[in-house]
């Protein structure tokens, strides 16, 4: 009798642990979309007020790439690593930075131009960076995070340390060079890195059937490592399908290639969205925004018993916090004119 209920119980048990985990997993995808959502606010506002000819004190200057659509892919591979494996991202950057653990607020100073900034209003939106939580940086060169996320993960294995590293990168990476060099040496090697391809469907304005013939996943095949292709709308597989891919790398088995797919809301850069107005559709768009992950994992959570309750503190506590990041990175100093040329080189060893 001892023995059912124990059997009784496991899945009990499970269950909340799943709960417990989508509920992390959900507000920190939460908190990718209203920061998003709050940088189109800003551009909105401050676009707004220059059309009438007002100055704008506080403004975001650089180009942004939102990944609003795309929140758990980022997400969904980030909670597979531990604090010391590394990230190396692209462009489209934010979702990357704040799902290893990056700072909202200094996210938020570097988009704004601040001395407070990650990479101390020198980057901007393309360019976030905190080596203490992994985020070795952002390339805006397509492919240009697969050798580096190589060369990190070289480094581990030489070193007999038990790290990974992930190069995220979108479907027109797979049209480098780089990716096939680079997926070529991972395998001989059996390096423990993770390539992570974020396949939004499009390259700019570039339908994926336009410009390839294969699925991306199938050409790990080539390279005999294993290739696994997903859908992004579900973050817990993707969790799963990183944690699988992490534990091999881990272990000495090699890298992974995932396709996950994750479509993007908006236009490739800029806060509108160009459905209708160039190749997309907005039949296409409705399809995958009713595939929303945020959505998805909220209503899994009410099904799970979590109350609405609940669920709206989430929400608010999100809301607050990016509120709290861009009040502060507004009051923030800008870069002093020495920083100019601060940091453009590694400093000589002893």
């Amino acid at each position: 009798m001892h023995g059912t209920e124990g059997e009784r119980g496991k899945p009990q048990t499970l269950a909340r642990q799943t709960t417990s985990e989508l509920g992390r997993l959900f507000e920190t995808m939460l908190l990718v979309r209203r920061v998003e959502e709050r940088i189109i606010e800003q551009y909105l506002a401050q676009n707004e007020s220059l059309s009438r000819g007002e100055e704008v004190a506080h403004a975001i200057r650089c180009p942004t790439h939102l990944s609003i659509g795309q929140e758990a892919a980022a997400v969904g591979v980030c909670v597979a690593l531990r604090a010391d494996d590394s990230v190396f991202s692209t462009h489209r950057c934010h979702a990357h930075y704040l799902a290893k653990g990056g700072s909202v607020s200094r996210m938020m100073a570097e988009l704004f131009g601040r001395a407070t900034g990650c990479a101390r209003g020198k980057g901007g939106s393309m360019h976030l960076v905190d080596a203490s939580i992994g985020m070795l940086g952002a390339s805006a060169i397509v492919g240009g995070s697969i050798p580096l996320a190589l060369g990190a993960a070289l480094s581990y294995q030489l070193r007999a340390e038990a790290r990974v590293s992930v190069a995220f990168f979108g479907d027109g990476a797979v049209e480098q060079g780089v990716f096939h060099e680079a997926m070529n040496l991972a395998a001989l090697r059996k390096l423990p890195v993770i390539l992570a391809c974020e396949n939004n469907f499009y390259a700019t304005l570039s339908h994926v059937s336009a410009r390839q013939t294969m699925p991306i996943a199938a050409r790990a095949a080539s390279y005999g490592m294993p290739g696994i292709a997903l859908d992004s709308d579900d973050v817990l597989a993707v969790a799963e399908v990183a944690r699988n891919a992490a534990d091999r790398a881990r272990s000495g088995a090699g890298p992974t290639l995932l396709e996950i797919r994750a479509y993007r809301w908006m236009s490739h850069v800029g806060t509108e969205y160009d459905i209708g107005k160039m190749l997309r559709s907005p039949e296409e768009l409705e399809v995958w925004r009713a595939r929303c992950p945020v959505a998805r994992a909220r209503r899994e959570l009410a099904r799970a018993g979590v109350s609405e309750e609940d669920l709206r503190a989430k929400e608010e506590r999100v809301a607050r916090v990016v509120e709290d990041a861009i009040r502060s990175a507004k009051a923030a100093d800008e870069p002093a004119a020495g920083e100019l040329f601060a940091h453009l080189g590694a400093r000589p060893q002893a």
